[in-house]
């Protein structure tokens, strides 16, 4: 039976990735997580797993070989608040850690398939995995991008020095069932569908850095499409390297608040209305752009899917309204 450790395991793309691969029979899972926020356990309830695993224990016993033979591991735990201030909390837990099991992976032969963020991207304009690129704009950011540093310094720019396959996803804006326990780091669909519902309207920025109100554009992409791609690089051990997982499509905040609320309007059995609609009914509200993000804020972020095309993956992604609508008739569900 193949062996599979999956760190962050109780978090919104850990347990989602386990949800994929118990749809495909992997049950010898290794839940590796941290349970201080109890919570989380919700995340795991539904799943089938071998056995759960404290991170305060997992890196070392791994790196000592205590669990055998582990084909694969999906590293997904992290500090992923991008408010934190705490320099030191931040690289002991994003890059201490993953650089500990990176080099215990790589001596017994277990692939990593880890989450590495577009974060490393900060102020950039251009979002394609270079170092010309690269400027993150906090620390979430940089312990992310150095470990990124640290894998391609060690296995060569092609990661033609690789032993056995490693894999880092840059996520940009997902969003999905199983993200309830993330608080402000939640998705902004996430926020929207709550709002909405408590107050019967959706909140946008107005108009800012050259964008018309709610024009701002984001790379949104849907859960299960980061599941899919995380499963076709296992299914493909050969490929190794760092690969964009977003859409490859930026769209407006319009489009997310507009899916939500229409989502929303035909879930109680009212009509769809276009965006002007319902701006001039209130049903999307735009606030002034707040002075303390000037020049802080991310106006445009879209992710070049050339490298992860040209590895073979050719995975076709969904689009705001059909990812949003289907989480949102999810959340109306669950909530």
């Amino acid at each position: 039976m193949t062996r599979i450790a999956v760190t962050g395991a109780a978090g919104f793309i850990g347990s989602k990735i386990i949800e994929g691969l118990n749809a495909r029979g992997f049950t010898d899972i290794l839940a590796v997580d941290d349970l201080t926020q109890g919570d989380k356990f919700k995340n795991l309830a539904g799943l089938k797993i071998a056995d759960y695993i404290d991170a305060d224990t997992f890196y070392d016993d791994f790196s000592a070989r205590q669990f055998g033979k582990v084909e694969a591991v999906f590293h997904e735990g992290a500090c992923s608040d991008t408010m934190e201030s705490n320099g030191k909390f931040m690289m002991a837990n994003n890059y201490g850690v993953s650089k500990q099991l990176f080099h215990a992976a790589q001596a017994q032969g277990s692939r990593l398939l880890y989450a590495s963020s577009a974060a490393t991207y900060g102020g950039s304009d251009t979002f394609k995995e270079e170092p010309a690129y690269e400027a993150p704009l906090n620390v979430y950011g940089y312990s992310k991008l150095l470990f990124d540093q640290k894998v391609r310094l060690e296995l060569g720019a092609a990661f033609e020095k690789a032993k056995t396959q490693v894999v880092g996803f840059r996520y940009f804006n997902v969003y999905g069932p199983h993200e309830q326990h993330k608080g402000r780091m939640a998705s902004v669909a996430y926020h929207q569908f709550h709002q909405f519902q408590a107050e019967g309207k959706v909140k946008l920025f107005g108009e800012y850095g050259g964008y018309l109100a709610g024009g701002q554009m984001r790379d949104f992409v849907f859960i299960d499409d980061v599941v899919a791609v995380n499963l076709w690089y296992f299914d493909h051990p050969n490929v190794s390297g760092i690969f964009n997982l977003g859409s490859g499509q930026a769209q407006a905040f319009n489009d997310v608040a507009s899916a939500v609320v229409n989502t929303m309007r035909v879930h109680q059995g009212q009509d769809a209305l276009p965006l002007s609609a319902l701006a001039s009914q209130g049903l999307i509200d735009y606030i002034a752009f707040p002075d303390a993000l000037r020049g802080k804020y991310q106006c445009y972020t879209q992710a070049d899917l050339s490298a992860l095309r040209q590895s073979g993956c050719q995975h076709v992604f969904s689009d705001v309204q059909t990812g949003v609508s289907q989480y949102v008739r999810w959340l109306a569900k669950n909530s």
